[in-house]
């Protein structure tokens, strides 16, 4: 069961995120000061990220790039009791050590996530968000944007994240379901809706269901991730 002891390890996977990853540390350090542990993975960057992240965190760690590799190499060196991915574009809008350690109060409870908002001026990026909060509250399946926390023994007994280039959120959410439903938290977290605005809105809802359909339907996650880049700036999103 959940208590006030539980320590929560914060995982977060980064590449090329120095714009935004010193803003999200700070707006974290409540935790810190609590005794929760703050542990960013750097997957190569080259404008600064890993050494403006340094001061903020307990564990600066290095591994090769992609989020999955990336966070089971956080995982690998985290002391807490409940992990929580982040991304390193999210921003916090509500007091998440309450609502974490609140929703894994009950003995069924081990995983969760929290109902996502999209950032950036376009009004469809609110039905986008509406729609990404709803859909997984139905399916059971939480995106890498909703900030996955999971129990340690939870965390290992769905295998970890699969090491794919695409849709780890995907396939660990499904393994996860077969151990219990995830709590889902109206509390939101923010995210960037940069890509959404760049490709646009409704051209990059209809390229993810296209590749969420096709992973359902066997696709390998490598044919998939070339497939994502191609709709995607140069620079890769951490």
């Amino acid at each position: 069961m959940g208590g006030e002891g539980d320590r929560i390890s914060v995982v977060i996977p980064c590449l090329d995120e120095g714009a935004v990853i010193e803003g999200l540390l700070r707006s974290l350090q409540p935790m810190r000061d609590l005794g929760h542990e703050l542990i960013l993975v750097d997957g190569g960057s080259r404008d600064g990220s890993a050494e403006r992240a340094g001061p903020w965190v307990d564990q600066l760690l290095k591994s090769p790039p992609g989020r999955a590799r990336q966070m089971n190499a956080g995982v690998r060196a985290a002391q807490g009791d409940i992990f929580w991915f982040l991304h390193a574009d999210s921003t916090l809008c509500c007091d998440p050590l309450e609502s974490i350690l609140d929703a894994l109060t009950a003995e069924e409870r081990c995983w969760g996530r929290f109902d996502v908002r999209l950032s950036g001026n376009s009004p469809l990026l609110r039905l986008v968000s509406l729609m990404m909060n709803w859909r997984s509250c139905l399916s059971g399946i939480a995106t890498g944007d909703q900030g996955i926390f999971v129990r340690r023994h939870a965390f290992f007994s769905a295998g970890g994240f699969p090491d794919i280039p695409l849709m780890e959120d995907v396939a660990i959410s499904r393994n996860l379901k077969r151990l219990a439903r995830p709590c889902c938290l109206r509390q939101r977290l923010g995210t960037s809706g940069r890509r959404w605005e760049r490709d646009g809105v409704v051209r990059t809802v209809l390229h993810m269901w296209r590749l969420r359909l096709a992973y359902a339907m066997g696709a390998d996650p490598s044919s998939l991730a070339r497939r994502y880049r191609q709709c995607s700036s140069p620079a890769q999103d951490s």
